[in-house]
């Protein structure tokens, strides 16, 4: 739950800035901050503040930033910076690493660094004609020239010059070495960290976090520009950075989601992302937005860099990976950003977040998402979609999904954003809703009897026009305007996209709640890399599983304990993630008594998703006190292509987890037929005996040996086949069955696994269930030591 005294103490905070801002004229911020104030307040009192001046002082400072409102036309346009104060400001974040490179003996590095400010230094000091600046700027370099000198001394051979340097200006390519991966794993991970035709490393904190984002000159991204969308370029004009537009670029003012606004780039998910992700950080204090952006203060914070390189982390792949940008945003005619931004002047966090996502997803014309993809993209939290609407296979309880989410969302252990459908042009200008847009949820209440929730539009405008917006006075009683602390006279001057909606009604307009839950609520959790190869196994798997991965969760609980599984499908072009046309879903069996799992339907799956389109599948078990083992079975709806996918579990109890390996070394396959007399049906025929038949000959003494054997026919077919003992060469075997089957006749697929096997002559009879069932079909005999199979008839 969040903490009431710190929510307090937050809102006084925020007004002491307001006051500030007020006197130095700065209406926008003094407006903002004193929102901000009010709404911590009213989160202070939802926590369980007992303050009784809580309603007073938030109506209070409503009014006055109503007041300020009235003002800020009168607060002018922003000045740029000089460019010799960009200069300045480049080199002094040359000598703050300079200085962090010394502290660690990197004297090389601290050299060239030193250097380079100096030279900078220079440059200013010879184009400007102010005395007092130039006396500054020479005061500085100085400085950066005596300490240069001392380690010159330290050092046998000269500094290094600008293009030896150890350390790069860009980004540098590095394989992904470390951590407890296997082979298999960090192939996977490489293949999969170029994501369209860019390369993008996991994100390794021990070298990463000493990214190097000084530079003498502003720095240009190793990629180039990020490619506009048709709308941004029917507007475009230039590339800017932050100091040709704003007086005081910074990157954080206050994490909000206020000011979060949504322009031409078609990313509404992502932006209601950032939205509920801002609110979370702000109310509960977990960093979910700040931690990701460098570079960042030694407290964590992140900073505005006057050099222009910004490295963000993002969840990508499997992995948290890197993404490095520079600092240039798109500008339109009339002095717009052509992205999303903040409304707070000089703030920069929502612009470059944005940029580095788009970045990854191959340009501002970005295919659209949802905000499942885009939350665990930003914070790894896991990803679970509800449809709202009802099917066949999905059954959507509206009581118990409200209890459920209200109570998790103001415990603070998920994130929350809906999504509309298709809506008819009258339905749309009638509700105020946007049809196939995402919003973000802020607030859940429920006020006696009446189910309310907070919703923001990521345009930060157009809001809803039913039940409880600003255009209902019907529902918008006194006492309920004073329990949810709400002022209907002032929400009518002031569209910011923000509203509230009953339940009732949003279950009626919107589609789809997206869920992301925190990770941290689970103590364990473990997961694989791997890779599905499209020529293991047929195109579907309906008959078979035989080829699927397959995994074993041996999960031991002391007390009931959540067990979730997720499968996440890599993706590493636009087109795939546009079109999304592989489906993947997982099956869940329990306590199974064989190695494996080869008959979908046997035994009778414990959960079997359906094959959805998207990226993320997400399975959630309960399971009682006890020792359980789960196999887990990857499967694709018409398998096409290779695909790479991580595999990650969460529970609450200890859990291990491992990949089920065949241990056969040897493969046999003879293509046979049914064809004539061949054709003879089951053992229920008395001319079983003229069906195809095979011998297999272990030519060892072992009383252990293994086997599988597969026959794969016409899925009309109901097929099956008989073994049976011929001789031996072991008197003990570990299995003494001399004759075995496959029991009941499948269609299109059948196999036996049989262990404790003796050396010898075997014989395998392969049929129809029916007979006068002419077709092909194929036999494959895997073993754990060297065989021989040959036709008998």
């Amino acid at each position: 739950m969040a903490d009431p005294t710190s929510l307090e103490a937050d809102a006084d905070d925020f007004i002491k800035r307001a006051q500030h801002f007020e006197n130095a004229k700065d209406f926008d911020l003094a407006v903002f901050y004193y929102a901000e104030a009010v709404q911590a307040w009213l989160n202070a009192r939802n926590a369980g503040s007992t303050n009784p001046d809580i309603l007073t002082l938030a109506r209070s400072y409503t009014k006055r930033a109503e007041e300020l409102v009235e003002k800020r036309d009168a607060a002018g346009s922003a000045v740029k910076v000089p460019q010799q104060n960009v200069e300045v400001e480049r080199a002094k974040c040359l000598l703050n690493e300079a200085l962090e490179a010394d502290e660690q003996d990197n004297t090389v590095d601290a050299l060239n660094l030193y250097s380079q400010a100096i030279e900078v230094l220079l440059k200013v000091r010879n184009e400007t004609n102010d005395r007092e600046f130039r006396e500054k700027v020479e005061r500085l370099a100085r400085q950066a020239l005596e300490r240069a000198e001392a380690l010159k001394s330290a050092v046998k051979s000269p500094p290094l010059s600008k293009a030896s340097c150890t350390r790069t200006s860009s980004h540098r390519s590095r394989s992904g070495e470390g951590g407890n991966y296997t082979r298999n794993e960090l192939r996977v991970l490489r293949k999969t960290s170029t994501i369209n035709g860019r390369e993008y490393l996991p994100f390794l904190d021990v070298i990463d976090s000493h990214e190097r984002f000084a530079f003498a000159q502003p720095f240009m991204d190793q990629h180039g520009l990020i490619a506009l969308s048709s709308k941004q370029r029917s507007s475009f004009v230039k590339w800017v950075r932050p100091s040709d537009f704003l007086n005081n670029p910074t990157m954080i003012i206050t994490v909000s989601c206020f000011p979060i606004r949504q322009t031409c780039v078609t990313d509404c998910s992502f932006v209601a992302s950032m939205a509920v992700a801002a609110q979370y950080e702000r109310r509960f204090k977990k960093r979910l937005i700040t931690n990701i952006i460098y570079p960042q203060k030694k407290n964590g914070e992140p900073v505005y860099n006057p050099c222009g390189k910004y490295m963000v982390k993002l969840h990508l792949n499997g992995v948290p990976r890197k993404i490095i940008i520079d600092d240039r945003l798109p500008m339109g005619y009339h002095d717009e950003l052509l992205c999303s931004f903040s409304t707070n002047k000089n703030e920069l966090w929502v612009s470059l977040l944005e940029k580095a996502y788009m970045k990854v997803m191959g340009g501002y014309d970005f295919p659209g998402s949802n905000s499942n993809i885009d939350l665990h993209a930003l914070t790894g939290w896991i990803p679970e979609r509800i449809s709202i609407k009802s099917s066949g296979t999905n059954e959507f309880d509206a009581d118990r999904e409200f209890r459920r989410l209200e109570k998790r969302f103001h415990r603070g252990h998920c994130l929350v954003t809906v999504a509309t459908g298709l809506l008819t042009p009258e339905v749309e200008q009638r509700s105020g809703l946007v049809p196939t847009h995402a919003y973000a949820l802020l607030d859940m209440r429920q006020v006696d009897q009446t189910r309310l929730l907070l919703l923001k539009n990521p345009w930060s405008r157009t809001r809803w026009k039913g039940n409880f917006s600003d255009l209902d006075t019907e529902h918008w009683t006194p006492e309920m305007q004073r329990k949810l602390d709400y002022d209907l006279n002032s929400a009518r001057y002031v569209d910011n996209g923000v509203f509230w909606i009953d339940y009732k009604s949003l279950l009626y307009f919107f589609d789809v709640f997206y869920i992301n839950w925190n990770p941290e609520l689970f103590p364990y959790t473990t997961c694989v890399h791997s890779e599905w190869s499209a020529s293991e196994g047929p195109r579907k798997d309906v008959y078979s599983f035989a080829n699927n991965p397959q995994y074993t969760l041996e999960v031991q609980a002391k007390s009931q304990a959540p067990v979730w599984v997720l499968l996440t499908r890599h993706i590493t072009n636009k087109n795939d993630f546009a079109h999304n046309n592989e489906f993947i879903g997982l099956v869940v069996y329990k306590d199974i008594q064989s190695r494996k799992v080869y008959h979908p339907n046997d035994p009778v799956p414990l959960k079997d998703s359906v094959r959805i389109n998207s990226p993320h599948c997400l399975i959630q078990l309960v399971q009682e006190p006890g020792n359980v083992t789960y196999t887990l079975v990857v499967s694709q709806y018409e398998k096409n292509v290779t695909i790479q996918y991580t595999l990650r579990a969460y529970s609450t109890a200890p859990m291990r987890f491992s990949p089920i390996i065949d241990p056969y070394t040897v493969t046999k396959t003879m293509n046979g037929e049914w064809k004539g007399e061949t054709a003879a049906g089951c053992q229920n025929y008395a001319n079983f005996h003229n069906n195809p038949t095979f011998e297999l000959v272990w030519p060892n003494n072992e009383a252990d040996n293994q086997v599988l054997v597969e026959v794969r026919g016409p899925r009309d077919f109901a097929i099956g086949f008989t073994w049976d003992v011929v001789s031996l060469t072991n008197s003990s075997p570990l299995n003494t069955a001399r004759s075995l089957s496959t029991g009941n006749y499948r269609r299109g697929y059948t196999m036996l696994e049989v262990a404790g096997l003796s050396g010898g002559r075997y014989k395998v009879t392969v049929a129809t269930f029916e007979p006068l069932q002419e077709g092909p079909f194929i036999l494959s005999v895997k073993s754990t030591r060297p065989l021989t199979l040959s036709r008998l008839q």
